[in-house]
């Protein structure tokens, strides 16, 4: 791969100071091996760890949490945060957009059925078609580039879409943001978790993925506020502010540094190894992290990789460790897509479905559903360097099913007594429409509150369990050379998810309407075997320490494998214990 790319006049990477690292055929000894001599010292203490080395390094590496560096650093995941933002903000848009009259008014497309479905779909088309061209951007000329090329075809796509009076026109709009979004979300989460030190890993590429909410919540808002404008403005403000993050995205780009990881691949070692001596070691060239960190990347990428030959994908499915990675990539994007959260498109229409009729009150549900599963994924994030991947997702995808099964109860009863109040009115002399529109006189008011309730509760749950890890796992498992491509993969299998979603969705609503939940209540049950069967987990390792995890005969058992270090008083770690 050319190196071209990547040097830009604003690079912040070209004014890091080089260092001398050891070469990566010298190995670094960063805890001694023992048989646990050290223990009987007074305050020593034996621990379980994934990975010895890792946890000594990071014991000893105390990077500065509010130091200058680290808040460039913070500041370069939130530019990656932006990203997921433009993907967020689409997801409340769109469903606040369709209920507005006056949208209904210009292009006709009722609330269900195949218009809906083209004006959802077409987005998801787009980014599969723009995925492939996404991992070429993205491994060519780096990270940063990819995400300022995305934020391009974002705003030439709101231009159309914000400027439409004919459905065609629209819809073309919104084939290109799935162009731009594509080309973003295989770029930043790369980006955000090659650049963050291992022990904030989890956090970081959470947060990123987390931008959904933080496009999510305001699509939501200011969809509610402008429902109130009297005119077409209603919904082409809320088109228009769609492109407010890529801006931001594109003014702030080039002030962050490049990937490390991306830099070792196209041969650029000494900006690798002073972005991690300056960003992960507190500027101490001789910090362990920093010795640990460039060694295995040294090791672990090969600059005559795959990401040089732009349409090799064997990697993913000719070798064992590729096809147990592709496995993770393909659970995470399928079941982080068809779990229940592909309903959150047609919130309006489960509102309708549970006796929430009035079209600002569905509005206002919809920021409120947005509000609660963020705060269910923010604290997921808080934890996510701790807990253990494969447990959360096992135990958050079962409860899912239950949360979903038990609004799909509730929704039954409420079908009935619908249907009953509907037939009443209709023998009072009520015209039909009036008849069905009337028909919540007759609904319990509790069971359309427990059938709310319990969609709410499944979002908070799926977004504890999916949203942080839908950035982390698929990143995760993919090691340098084929991040990109694999990303784009997943970004392709994700919208071809989503494409289901939002074209069967407004169909299968309008046909059979709550029965259409209960698909994702026995899908959910098959997720979570899956999970259990196949889940490998990632946590506590670097990702070149994965490498070993996935060339071992059986990786999710080789994932769940510790080791034994002493811990003393101080904190320092003097041993790793051997059998």
């Amino acid at each position: 791969m050319s190196s071209h790319g990547s040097h830009d006049g604003a690079s912040t990477e070209k004014h890091l100071v080089t260092h001398d690292i050891a070469p990566a055929h010298d190995p670094i000894k960063i805890v001694p091996k023992g048989h646990g001599q050290t223990a009987t010292k007074p305050g020593a203490q034996e621990k379980e760890v994934r990975n010895a080395a890792l946890f000594a390094a990071i014991k000893e590496s105390n990077i500065k949490p509010w130091s200058k560096e680290s808040i460039h650093l913070y500041f370069a995941i939130f530019v990656a945060f932006c990203c997921a933002c433009a993907n967020g903000y689409d997801g409340s848009l769109m469903t606040g957009i369709i209920a507005m009259d006056k949208f209904q008014n210009q292009f006709h497309t009722g609330d269900t059925g195949p218009k809906v479905s083209v004006i959802f779909s077409l987005y998801t088309v787009g980014a599969m078609v723009g995925a492939p061209f996404a991992a070429i951007l993205s491994d060519r000329y780096g990270r940063r580039k990819g995400m300022f090329i995305g934020g391009i075809f974002i705003i030439v796509g709101s231009v159309i879409v914000a400027s439409s009076s004919k459905l065609a026109q629209f819809v073309v709009g919104r084939f290109v943001l799935g162009l731009g979004i594509a080309i973003m979300t295989v770029a930043a989460p790369a980006y955000s978790i090659e650049i963050a030190p291992p022990h904030w890993r989890g956090r970081c590429t959470g947060f990123y993925n987390c931008g959904w909410f933080g496009g999510s919540i305001p699509a939501a808002c200011i969809t509610y506020g402008c429902y109130f404008i009297k005119s077409n403005w209603s919904w082409r403000i809320p088109l228009i502010l769609q492109s407010f993050t890529c801006l931001v995205v594109m003014a702030s780009v080039f002030f962050l540094p490049e990937s490390p990881r991306f830099l070792f691949a196209n041969n650029r070692d000494a900006e690798a190894v002073a972005f991690l001596v300056k960003y992960h070691g507190n500027g101490d060239p001789n910090s362990k992290l920093v010795l640990l960190e460039t060694e295995e990347m040294r090791d672990g990428i090969k600059t005559d990789g795959v990401d040089k030959v732009w349409w090799d994908y064997r990697p993913l499915f000719m070798t064992h460790s590729g096809r147990w990675r592709m496995a993770q990539v393909l659970m995470i994007s399928i079941f982080g897509q068809f779990s229940g959260n592909g309903l959150g498109y047609f919130n309006t229409v489960i509102f309708k479905n549970i006796s929430v009729t009035s079209t600002s009150q569905q509005l206002a549900y919809n920021i409120l559903n947005s509000v609660i599963s963020a705060i269910g994924a923010l604290t997921a994030i808080s934890m996510t360097d701790r807990m253990p991947r494969r447990a959360v997702l096992i135990v958050g995808t079962f409860m899912c099913a239950v949360a979903l099964a038990t609004n799909s109860g509730l929704s039954a009863t409420l079908d009935k007594q619908t249907q009953r109040g509907t037939q009443i009115n209709l023998d009072q002399g009520m015209t039909e429409q009036d008849a069905k529109d009337k028909a919540y006189l007759h609904v319990d008011s509790n069971y359309a509150k427990g059938a709310l309730a319990a969609y709410f509760l499944f979002n908070v749950i799926f977004s504890f369990t999916y949203t942080p890890l839908q950035g982390v796992i698929p990143t995760e498992a993919l090691e340098t050379t084929i991040r990109g491509k694999g990303l784009a993969l997943s970004g392709f299998i994700v919208n071809a998810m989503g494409f289901i979603n939002q074209f069967a969705g407004p169909i299968a609503l309008h046909n059979i309407g709550y029965k259409y939940i209960f698909v994702f209540v026995g899908w959910d049950l098959i997720e979570t075997v899956a999970w259990y069967f196949f889940g490998v987990e990632s946590q506590g390792r670097t990702l070149e320490q994965l490498e070993w995890v996935y060339e071992q005969p059986n990786p999710v058992k080789a994932s769940l494998k510790v080791e034994k270090v002493v811990v003393q008083a101080d904190g320092h770690v003097s041993e790793a214990i051997v059998a």
